[in-house]
């Protein structure tokens, strides 16, 4: 206990009296000074005892002892010794008066007790009490550290709760609570998001505190930009300095297993893409020797595998299949074909084959394999730019719904791209989809805030601001490690049409499920068919024939003379000249079943877009 008034009085060698008042000598004393000032209260900070013997004071005048009584009070002068037989033989009526009106402790000192004696008495009491603290912190320490290596973060909560005489709780990087000690906390824990939501956009580290059924500080834990968990403490009245020594302590060491060591982040990484590396090359029994107990049972049970891309990547990927869409004809419909042979022998040559070297060796769909080659081979931390920002985001997001769930999960960023092995139906891709639909509302608000509405505005503050950040995610159908080379390809055609359309997140259900038809929407395929079909267009503007809806009608019927001319209204021989002007316009046979699907699909593409 610091020093107070009382244990002063009950000093056996100060003898001191209490003159005024006795009913607040509990008050602690910061510090014992001596001020024979008329006005000592610029050099008072609150907290002290002032000791005087009235040398320049009119201690008889009762207003002036008012006064001066008050604005000791006002500095918070918590209490006022006065010594006797120095210039007064016993303390005046007037500032026992003054005293008594204001409420402010008055102790008569003895001629034979020094103010230097007090001071010393005060000193030693502040020392031995800070002695104590430090003793009683470094005893929390200890039992705190032994919590942690023998019971957790668990039990390292329940430790710091009996310390501060009050609960804690452990938040991960997404807000939502991990472990509370005790467990009658839990709902003023929950109860806490929001504010720790709030805590966690704030450079770490940061605390605040909050107000409430319990007074609860907050504090984020991590030594990066953002925090990774955040620590609250709730207690019924301010941290003592044991108490303080005790959180701090707890800060430290919940930081320590939180936020793991540079060195040990890299190894798991590399480890992570040599097993991701041998599961694309068909190895599975030595992906699941490498990777031990440190993934559990995640290759051994269906997984979806993520591709996640950022925007600068993705834009210049976008423009690039965009160009080959415009001039290579269909072979990039939906950016499907542009990753075409991945699987099977293309992509375990590209990655056993030392990546694009590799990939080159193995046809067209090793091209794709190289760079899953080469984003399994120089894995490294995503960050920089904001789409980096929200691939950094992802895998928090992603890491705290595995680890909330008991699930292990596979994760390896390479600066604008991320690959993700999950458990089928697990939390870490629900987690994963429901980021991606927020992201989606975040930027249908940034672009129409009239229609978005408020949803959408929270949504945006739950992944951050989103102005000029992009993020497209794919995601693979349920597969086990034999298939995890067709895994990658799916996810990437997966991405390549999220890409294309402008969405956050395509699964590759979404593709083997429904038509073909959706995907002849992208810019690149219009402008494909405009291309192909603008000479008939134009023979058509002129009134000579009606060359594009007999050659609709022509390949509808597959080829059916009579069926199709039937549909025109016109006689075969009709139609027969027509689709020889077709091909004569564009250069091209009706016999070669490439041209006849090539004709289809732009029809199909001009139809979608109502021309």
């Amino acid at each position: 206990m610091p020093p107070t008034l009382a244990s002063l009085v009950h000093h056996s060698a100060l003898k001191l009296t209490v003159r005024a008042g006795e009913d607040r000598l509990d008050v602690p004393v910061r510090w014992a000074h001596a001020s024979e000032l008329a006005d000592p209260v610029p050099y008072m900070e609150g907290g002290e005892l002032l000791l005087i013997t009235a040398l320049k004071l009119d201690a008889e005048d009762p207003e002036a002892m008012r006064r001066y009584v008050r604005r000791l009070v006002g500095a918070g002068v918590v209490g006022l010794g006065f010594a006797v037989g120095v210039h007064y033989e016993d303390i005046p009526e007037a500032l026992v008066a003054a005293a008594e009106g204001e409420g402010l402790p008055l102790l008569e000192v003895p001629r034979r007790t020094p103010f230097l004696a007090i001071s010393k008495a005060v000193s030693a009491a502040i020392s031995a009490e800070q002695y104590r603290a430090v003793t009683a912190g470094f005893a929390a320490q200890r039992e705190l550290t032994r919590q942690a290596l023998t019971a957790g973060p668990e039990g390292l909560l329940g430790a710091l709760a009996g310390q501060v005489d009050g609960w804690a709780a452990l938040y991960d990087a997404s807000g939502a609570v991990v472990a509370v000690a005790p467990e009658w906390a839990e709902r003023r824990a929950g109860r806490l998001v929001a504010d720790v939501e709030r805590l966690r956009d704030r450079p770490a580290p940061a605390s605040a505190v909050v107000g409430g059924e319990d007074r609860v500080e907050l504090h984020s834990l991590g030594t990066g930009r953002r925090a990774r968990a955040a620590l609250a403490v709730g207690t019924a009245a301010a941290l003592g300095t044991a108490e303080r020594y005790a959180v701090h302590s707890a800060i430290a060491l919940l930081a320590l297993t939180t936020e793991r060591s540079g060195s040990l982040h890299a190894a798991e990484q590399r480890i992570g893409a040599a097993v991701l590396r041998m599961l694309l090359a068909g190895e599975c029994d030595h992906a699941r020797a490498v990777a031990g107990d440190l993934y559990g049972d995640l290759l051994d049970a269906p997984f979806r595998l993520i591709l996640a891309e950022a925007a600068s990547a993705s834009a210049a990927r976008a423009r690039m299949e965009g160009a080959v869409g415009a001039v290579g004809g269909v072979a990039s419909v939906g950016g499907v074909a542009s990753v075409e042979g991945v699987a099977g022998e293309g992509a375990r040559a590209a990655v056993a084959g030392g990546g694009r070297e590799g990939a080159r060796a193995s046809g067209a769909g090793g091209a794709a394999a190289g760079v899953a080659a080469d984003v399994v081979r120089a894995p490294a931390a995503a960050g920089g730019d904001s789409g980096g920002e929200l691939l950094g985001q992802l895998v928090e997001v992603v890491e705290a719904a595995a680890a909330r769930a008991g699930e292990a999960v596979l994760v390896v960023p390479d600066g604008e791209r991320l690959v993700v092995l999950a458990v089928d139906g697990g939390a870490a891709v629900a987690a994963c989809g429901e980021f991606a639909a927020a992201l989606e509302t975040a930027r249908a608000a940034g672009r129409d805030p009239v229609s978005a509405g408020g949803s959408a505005s929270a949504s945006a503050s739950a992944v951050g601001s989103v102005e000029e950040e992009e993020l497209v995610v794919g995601l693979s159908a349920p597969a086990g490690p034999i298939a995890a080379a067709a895994a990658y390809k799916q996810a990437e055609q997966a991405l390549s049409v999220a890409r294309r359309r402008g969405r956050c997140l395509v699964e590759h259900e979404e593709l083997a499920a429904g038509s073909v038809l959706p995907l002849l929407g992208d810019d690149a395929v219009r402008a494909f068919a405009d291309s192909l079909l603008r000479p008939l267009r134009e023979h058509d503007a002129t009134g000579r024939g009606d060359l594009v809806a007999s050659l609709r009608a022509w390949l509808s019927r597959h080829g059916q003379w009579d069926a199709a001319a039937a549909d025109l209204g016109v006689h075969r021989h009709t139609l027969r000249y027509r689709m020889r002007r077709v091909e004569e316009i564009l250069g091209r046979s009706l016999d070669d079943p490439d041209v006849r699907m090539e004709l289809w699909l732009a029809l199909k593409a001009t139809a979608a877009a109502g021309e």
